[in-house]
């Protein structure tokens, strides 16, 4: 059975093989610039490839986000914590053409409450490259705020840290 979560307008789900052009896709241009993208196909082949991986190693990861009635995907978003991650973050990449909606938002939401209702995440970061000013409002939107002093999961490659309030046990 494939796990989904559902909003108002999309469906998160587990993303499959099918997706895996549309990820390849988006890891190939200057639109993935902050998500360590514009790798070359066989790079942002790896890539995605981990992301797909990611669910079978952990049993969860960034949702595949589609519109309600459309299976075609619009971006990724959700829980994501592989090895050496000092963190529990809650991420997202909007497709071109996806941006500009709400759906980040919506998403992000339901990622949020799922990870913490879920997978019992107490702390969850957002790691954004400091040039990405859209997924900086986006965080802040979500009530997560700049922690300057929180380590960061690339050294060589800095970031900005923003981190969720804290939710009781």
């Amino acid at each position: 059975m494939t796990m989904t979560l559902q909003t108002e307008r999309l469906v998160l789900r587990q993303p499959h093989g099918g997706d895996a052009d549309a990820i390849i896709a988006y890891y190939n241009t200057e639109r993935s610039q902050y998500t360590g993208g514009n790798l070359g196909r066989f790079n942002a082949w790896k890539q995605t490839a981990a992301m797909l991986g990611h669910w079978d190693i952990a049993g969860y990861g960034l949702w595949a986000v589609t519109a309600r009635g459309n299976d075609d995907i619009l971006g990724l978003v959700g829980p994501f914590y592989p090895a050496g991650w000092p963190e529990t973050e809650v991420g997202w990449v909007v497709f071109e053409g996806s941006e500009g909606k709400g759906y980040a938002f919506e998403a992000a939401k339901a990622a949020l409450a799922d990870a913490r209702s879920r997978l019992g995440w107490r702390d969850i970061v957002h790691y954004i490259a400091p040039e990405n000013a859209r997924s900086i409002k986006l965080a802040e939107r979500l009530g997560a705020v700049r922690d300057p002093d929180a380590a960061t999961p690339k050294p060589d490659d800095p970031c900005l840290v923003y981190r969720q309030p804290k939710v009781a046990a």
